[in-house]
């Protein structure tokens, strides 16, 4: 299970997960489409080295057909443009006392690109799922150690879940081949659900008929409250709500600074239960709430925008905003309703710390 840190210090392995694993800087929130640059990484293990023109996707299991496709079949396939917001499941785990041993994650985990690809659907209705199928299992070409099981990347998805008109393969990201870093050649992307369910570097698709019991699926990302609870899986994003940092900052704190006078409060705001219906924008730490407007969304699967005007004037300021979607869920204002023992999900209120004149 996940180690838990009851001092503020981070780890030098935390450290070293923090620079192999970049997030993204919170002012590329002003970009519908981020970057591929400024998009948010998660690599469990080794970035595998997987050359596009010998890449073969053998897709097995319990069905009548099985398939083995080339890059080139699957790129002559239908094709799906996508932008969809993703965001690592253990975003916010460093908000947290006591905290997860695991990447430390604020609030900048996230990312939302325009993922080209083809569905997953047809090519298994192509193989033909045998009435027995009750997962469909996706294995990277990415390998390691964690929990003490020397394992690949694994995750599944119900039949049910892989059957979706959105979940898709994708070969492209903004335009251009996947970068080895996001899972060239070929990778899994799952709408609505944070960024581990979309397995990366595609070794394998297998249907399975009894449920994948891997590291990946069962031992990690599952909300517990203990080392004894058998936990709720992972599954979709909570609705969160980001602002771009107002103003200039200081270089080693990030502690911002901005000139008194009327200014725009801008960001970006999500949920994975259904489309976020309001969010709310505080200047004075969560005291008092005003709704913010609400902008577009970047497609079904993508971000929305927000904006919110502020009176600036001299003084110390926090800074806060929250989101709420068409299920009715919203963000907690602090840790203590979020904590889990995997520092999973946790979509607690952004809090700015803003000197103003």
């Amino acid at each position: 299970m996940v180690p838990i840190s009851t001092t503020p210090e981070f780890s030098r392995e935390e450290v070293g997960l923090a620079l192999r694993n970049p997030g993204m800087q919170l002012e590329g929130l002003r970009y519908p489409v981020t970057p591929i640059g400024m998009h948010y990484l998660l690599i469990h293990f080794d970035i595998p080295r997987v050359d596009p023109a010998t890449y073969e996707l053998p897709v097995t299991g319990r069905v009548r057909n099985p398939l083995k496709l080339t890059l080139e079949d699957i790129r002559a396939r239908p094709k799906v443009t996508m932008p969809v917001m993703m965001e690592c499941g253990g975003n916010g785990r460093a908000h947290l006392s006591p905290r997860p041993i695991s990447a430390p994650w604020y609030d900048e985990a996230v990312g939302c690109a325009e993922w080209t690809g083809t569905s997953l659907r047809p090519i298994l209705e192509d193989a033909g799922l045998l009435d027995d199928a009750v997962e469909i299992l996706f294995t990277g070409h990415d390998r390691g150690l964690d929990q003490g099981v020397f394992h690949d990347y694994e995750r599944s998805l119900t039949v049910e879940s892989a059957l979706r008109d959105e979940v898709f393969l994708a070969y492209e990201m903004n335009g251009v081949p996947l970068p080895p870093q996001h899972g060239s050649p070929l990778r899994l992307v799952v709408p609505d659900w944070y960024g581990m369910a979309s397995v990366k570097w595609l070794k394998e698709i297998r249907a399975i008929e009894e449920p994948f019991e891997g590291v990946q699926q069962v031992l990690t990302y599952n909300y517990r409250q203990s080392a004894d609870d058998p936990g709720t899986p992972v599954t979709r994003k909570y609705p969160h709500a980001l602002m771009v940092p107002p103003g200039i900052p200081d270089f080693l704190s990030r502690r911002r600074h901005v000139e008194a006078g009327r200014i725009t409060i801008e960001g970006r705001a999500w949920s994975g239960f259904g489309p976020v219906e309001r969010v709310e924008f505080s200047a004075d730490g969560g005291g008092t709430w005003y709704d913010a407007d609400l902008g577009d969304a970047v497609g079904p699967y993508g971000w929305t925008s927000w904006g919110s005007e502020w009176d600036a004037r001299p003084g110390e300021y926090e800074l806060c905003a929250r989101a709420t979607d068409a299920s009715g869920k919203t963000q907690p204002v602090d840790g203590k309703e979020a904590w889990n023992q995997g520092g999973y999900g946790i979509n607690v209120v952004q809090r700015v710390p803003v000197q103003v004149g």
